[in-house]
Protein backbone atom coordinates (compact mmCIF):
# COMPACT_ATOMS: atom_id res chain seq x y z
CA UNK A 1 0.00 0.00 0.00
CA UNK A 2 2.66 2.50 0.93
CA UNK A 3 4.22 1.63 -2.43
CA UNK A 4 1.60 2.65 -4.11
CA UNK A 5 1.03 5.75 -2.44
CA UNK A 6 4.34 6.81 -2.98
CA UNK A 7 3.89 5.89 -6.70
CA UNK A 8 1.12 7.93 -6.29
CA UNK A 9 2.47 10.81 -5.65
CA UNK A 10 5.87 10.61 -7.51
CA UNK A 11 3.54 10.86 -10.97
CA UNK A 12 1.69 13.41 -9.72
CA UNK A 13 4.70 15.63 -9.03
CA UNK A 14 5.99 14.76 -12.88
CA UNK A 15 2.74 15.87 -14.15
CA UNK A 16 2.91 19.03 -11.93
CA UNK A 17 6.37 19.30 -13.61
CA UNK A 18 5.30 18.71 -16.76
CA UNK A 19 2.47 21.34 -17.04
CA UNK A 20 5.02 24.00 -15.21
CA UNK A 21 7.61 23.57 -18.29
CA UNK A 22 4.56 23.98 -20.90
CA UNK A 23 3.39 26.64 -19.03
CA UNK A 24 6.56 28.36 -19.33
CA UNK A 25 6.73 27.85 -22.62
CA UNK A 26 3.25 29.83 -23.70
CA UNK A 27 4.62 32.63 -21.96
CA UNK A 28 7.89 32.90 -23.78
CA UNK A 29 6.26 32.93 -26.96
CA UNK A 30 3.66 35.34 -26.09
CA UNK A 31 6.70 37.78 -24.87
CA UNK A 32 8.51 37.09 -28.36
CA UNK A 33 5.34 38.47 -30.24
CA UNK A 34 5.67 42.12 -29.91
CA UNK A 35 9.43 42.25 -30.67
CA UNK A 36 8.80 40.36 -33.72
CA UNK A 37 5.60 42.93 -34.94
CA UNK A 38 7.61 46.25 -33.80
CA UNK A 39 10.18 45.08 -36.43
CA UNK A 40 8.21 44.92 -38.91
CA UNK A 41 6.24 48.31 -38.51
CA UNK A 42 5.61 50.23 -41.78
CA UNK A 43 7.24 54.09 -42.07
CA UNK A 44 4.84 56.72 -41.07
CA UNK A 45 3.04 58.32 -43.87
CA UNK A 46 2.69 61.41 -44.25
CA UNK A 47 0.34 63.48 -46.35
CA UNK A 48 1.80 66.12 -48.00
CA UNK A 49 -1.17 69.24 -49.65
CA UNK A 50 0.64 70.36 -53.05
CA UNK A 51 -1.15 72.86 -55.28
CA UNK A 52 0.20 71.11 -58.88
CA UNK A 53 0.22 74.09 -61.11
CA UNK A 54 3.54 75.38 -60.11
CA UNK A 55 6.28 73.87 -62.49
CA UNK A 56 8.99 73.02 -62.09
CA UNK A 57 8.43 73.21 -58.32
CA UNK A 58 5.05 70.68 -58.22
CA UNK A 59 3.25 69.50 -61.34
CA UNK A 60 1.07 66.90 -62.54
CA UNK A 61 2.19 64.93 -65.36
CA UNK A 62 0.74 63.03 -68.40
CA UNK A 63 -0.10 60.24 -66.29
CA UNK A 64 -1.89 63.15 -63.85
CA UNK A 65 0.91 62.04 -61.09
CA UNK A 66 1.97 64.68 -58.84
CA UNK A 67 5.87 65.49 -60.03
CA UNK A 68 8.46 68.20 -59.64
CA UNK A 69 11.76 69.65 -57.91
CA UNK A 70 10.04 70.41 -54.67
CA UNK A 71 8.03 66.84 -54.52
CA UNK A 72 11.60 64.78 -55.43
CA UNK A 73 12.97 66.35 -52.40
CA UNK A 74 10.41 65.80 -49.69
CA UNK A 75 10.38 61.78 -51.11
CA UNK A 76 14.39 61.74 -51.04
CA UNK A 77 13.90 63.09 -47.29
CA UNK A 78 11.47 60.78 -46.49
CA UNK A 79 13.75 58.01 -47.26
CA UNK A 80 16.80 59.65 -45.14
CA UNK A 81 14.24 60.32 -41.91
CA UNK A 82 12.01 57.31 -42.28
CA UNK A 83 8.49 58.41 -43.56
CA UNK A 84 6.51 57.78 -46.62
CA UNK A 85 4.88 61.09 -48.69
CA UNK A 86 2.16 61.27 -50.36
CA UNK A 87 0.92 63.92 -52.17
CA UNK A 88 -2.33 65.54 -52.34
CA UNK A 89 -3.57 68.03 -55.18
CA UNK A 90 -5.27 71.11 -53.24
CA UNK A 91 -6.07 74.46 -54.90
CA UNK A 92 -3.82 77.19 -53.31
CA UNK A 93 -6.90 79.41 -52.34
CA UNK A 94 -7.78 76.82 -49.79
CA UNK A 95 -4.77 75.12 -49.29
CA UNK A 96 -3.84 76.64 -45.81
CA UNK A 97 -7.53 76.40 -44.46
CA UNK A 98 -7.16 72.69 -45.29
CA UNK A 99 -3.88 72.33 -43.04
CA UNK A 100 -5.55 74.22 -39.76
CA UNK A 101 -9.19 72.03 -40.66
CA UNK A 102 -6.29 68.80 -40.12
CA UNK A 103 -7.09 67.28 -43.89
CA UNK A 104 -3.60 66.86 -44.61
CA UNK A 105 -0.21 66.70 -42.49
CA UNK A 106 1.54 69.16 -43.98
CA UNK A 107 2.10 71.47 -47.07
CA UNK A 108 4.79 70.83 -49.61
CA UNK A 109 4.06 73.57 -52.38
CA UNK A 110 6.61 76.72 -52.49
CA UNK A 111 5.27 77.96 -49.25
CA UNK A 112 7.44 81.06 -48.39
CA UNK A 113 8.13 81.80 -44.77
CA UNK A 114 6.82 84.95 -44.03
CA UNK A 115 6.29 86.13 -40.07
CA UNK A 116 2.45 86.81 -41.16
CA UNK A 117 1.99 82.51 -41.45
CA UNK A 118 4.42 81.90 -38.83
CA UNK A 119 1.86 82.88 -36.45
CA UNK A 120 -0.50 80.25 -37.51
CA UNK A 121 1.47 77.13 -38.87
CA UNK A 122 4.83 76.53 -38.21
CA UNK A 123 7.62 75.81 -40.94
CA UNK A 124 10.40 73.34 -41.40
CA UNK A 125 13.72 74.30 -42.43
CA UNK A 126 14.23 76.40 -45.06
CA UNK A 127 14.62 74.15 -48.84
CA UNK A 128 15.81 77.13 -50.63
CA UNK A 129 15.49 80.68 -51.44
CA UNK A 130 13.85 82.42 -53.80
CA UNK A 131 13.08 85.45 -55.54
CA UNK A 132 10.61 87.43 -56.23
CA UNK A 133 11.09 87.79 -60.64
CA UNK A 134 9.23 90.10 -62.97
CA UNK A 135 8.55 88.36 -66.50
CA UNK A 136 7.09 90.51 -69.44
CA UNK A 137 6.85 90.30 -72.86
CA UNK A 138 9.72 90.22 -75.38
CA UNK A 139 9.43 93.55 -76.83
CA UNK A 140 8.67 95.44 -73.37
CA UNK A 141 11.21 97.72 -72.23
CA UNK A 142 10.54 98.04 -68.75
CA UNK A 143 12.96 96.47 -66.33
CA UNK A 144 11.20 97.28 -63.24
CA UNK A 145 7.56 97.76 -61.79
CA UNK A 146 7.88 101.91 -62.04
CA UNK A 147 8.45 100.89 -65.56
CA UNK A 148 5.11 99.50 -65.94
CA UNK A 149 3.17 102.52 -64.50
CA UNK A 150 -0.49 102.80 -66.76
CA UNK A 151 0.07 99.46 -67.38
CA UNK A 152 -1.75 95.75 -66.27
CA UNK A 153 0.37 93.27 -64.11
CA UNK A 154 -0.77 89.61 -62.65
CA UNK A 155 0.23 87.51 -60.11
CA UNK A 156 -0.94 84.32 -58.24
CA UNK A 157 -3.89 85.09 -55.69
CA UNK A 158 -2.63 84.96 -51.70
CA UNK A 159 0.96 84.35 -52.88
CA UNK A 160 3.99 86.69 -52.15
CA UNK A 161 4.45 87.74 -55.58
CA UNK A 162 0.94 89.33 -54.82
CA UNK A 163 1.82 91.07 -52.08
CA UNK A 164 4.93 92.69 -54.15
CA UNK A 165 1.89 94.52 -56.74
CA UNK A 166 -0.99 94.98 -54.14
CA UNK A 167 0.41 98.14 -52.18
CA UNK A 168 2.14 99.68 -55.70
CA UNK A 169 0.55 102.91 -56.85
CA UNK A 170 0.08 103.72 -60.49
CA UNK A 171 -0.67 100.33 -62.88
CA UNK A 172 -3.81 100.39 -64.35
CA UNK A 173 -4.72 96.81 -62.95
CA UNK A 174 -3.34 94.26 -60.78
CA UNK A 175 -5.51 90.90 -62.02
CA UNK A 176 -5.26 87.90 -59.74
CA UNK A 177 -5.15 84.53 -60.72
CA UNK A 178 -5.60 80.87 -59.44
CA UNK A 179 -3.22 79.67 -61.21
CA UNK A 180 0.24 80.98 -62.05
CA UNK A 181 0.31 79.05 -65.29
CA UNK A 182 -3.28 81.26 -66.52
CA UNK A 183 -1.07 84.78 -65.48
CA UNK A 184 1.22 83.56 -68.24
CA UNK A 185 -1.16 82.85 -70.61
CA UNK A 186 -2.62 86.31 -70.51
CA UNK A 187 0.87 87.60 -70.60
CA UNK A 188 1.44 85.77 -73.57
CA UNK A 189 -1.96 86.91 -75.68
CA UNK A 190 -1.31 90.69 -74.38
CA UNK A 191 -4.09 90.78 -71.59
CA UNK A 192 -1.58 91.99 -69.46
CA UNK A 193 2.15 93.28 -69.55
CA UNK A 194 3.83 91.61 -66.59
CA UNK A 195 3.65 88.98 -64.33
CA UNK A 196 5.88 88.65 -61.22
CA UNK A 197 6.76 85.00 -59.85
CA UNK A 198 8.88 82.78 -57.93
CA UNK A 199 11.78 82.57 -60.03
CA UNK A 200 12.49 78.93 -60.75
CA UNK A 201 8.80 79.58 -62.02
CA UNK A 202 9.80 82.67 -64.39
CA UNK A 203 12.36 80.05 -65.24
CA UNK A 204 10.62 77.52 -66.65
CA UNK A 205 7.92 79.40 -68.50
CA UNK A 206 10.70 81.84 -70.11
CA UNK A 207 13.46 79.51 -70.62
CA UNK A 208 10.88 75.99 -71.95
CA UNK A 209 7.17 76.87 -72.50
CA UNK A 210 6.78 80.65 -73.58
CA UNK A 211 10.87 80.75 -74.57
CA UNK A 212 9.99 82.96 -77.97
CA UNK A 213 7.46 85.06 -76.48
CA UNK A 214 8.19 86.18 -72.55
CA UNK A 215 11.35 87.30 -70.72
CA UNK A 216 12.64 87.74 -67.05
CA UNK A 217 12.97 91.53 -66.99
CA UNK A 218 14.61 91.74 -63.72
CA UNK A 219 14.22 90.63 -60.16
CA UNK A 220 11.81 92.80 -57.92
CA UNK A 221 13.45 94.47 -54.72
CA UNK A 222 13.07 92.90 -51.28
CA UNK A 223 14.48 94.13 -48.03
CA UNK A 224 14.85 90.47 -47.14
CA UNK A 225 15.54 87.03 -48.38
CA UNK A 226 12.48 84.73 -49.21
CA UNK A 227 12.91 81.27 -47.85
CA UNK A 228 10.46 78.27 -48.97
CA UNK A 229 9.73 75.02 -46.56
CA UNK A 230 7.17 73.30 -45.13
CA UNK A 231 3.89 74.07 -43.46
CA UNK A 232 2.47 72.27 -41.13
CA UNK A 233 -0.52 72.77 -38.47
CA UNK A 234 0.21 74.84 -35.50
CA UNK A 235 2.32 72.53 -33.06
CA UNK A 236 2.81 69.74 -35.05
CA UNK A 237 6.34 68.25 -33.72
CA UNK A 238 6.64 64.79 -34.63
CA UNK A 239 5.42 65.85 -38.74
CA UNK A 240 8.04 68.72 -38.15
CA UNK A 241 11.42 66.99 -36.68
CA UNK A 242 10.42 64.33 -39.09
CA UNK A 243 10.80 66.65 -42.45
CA UNK A 244 13.49 68.70 -40.81
CA UNK A 245 15.77 65.49 -39.84
CA UNK A 246 15.75 64.47 -44.13
CA UNK A 247 16.14 67.74 -45.27
CA UNK A 248 19.51 68.21 -43.26
CA UNK A 249 20.21 64.79 -44.36
CA UNK A 250 20.06 65.09 -48.08
CA UNK A 251 21.65 68.47 -47.87
CA UNK A 252 24.76 67.10 -45.96
CA UNK A 253 25.27 63.74 -48.46
CA UNK A 254 24.75 65.88 -51.67
CA UNK A 255 21.54 64.57 -52.70
CA UNK A 256 19.90 67.70 -52.34
CA UNK A 257 21.93 69.60 -55.20
CA UNK A 258 21.84 66.16 -57.38
CA UNK A 259 17.70 67.01 -57.17
CA UNK A 260 18.51 70.74 -58.46
CA UNK A 261 21.07 69.41 -61.17
CA UNK A 262 18.43 67.03 -62.32
CA UNK A 263 15.64 69.66 -62.31
CA UNK A 264 17.55 72.60 -64.26
CA UNK A 265 17.87 74.54 -61.26
CA UNK A 266 21.04 76.61 -59.92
Amino acid sequence: MKRLFKSIVIAAAMSALALSVVGCGKKEEKAAEPAANATAAAPKTIIFASDATYPPMQYTNDQKEIVGFEVDVIKAAGEKAGFKAEFKNVAWDGIFAGLSAGKYDAISSSVSITDERKATMDFSDPIMAIEQTLVVAKDEKATDLAGLKGKSVGAQIGTTSYLVLKDVKGFKAIKTYDEVGLAMEDLVKGSIQAVVADSPVAVEYTAHKYADKIKIAGVVKSDKVENIGIAVKKGNKDVLDLVNKGLAAIKADGTFDKIKAAHNMK
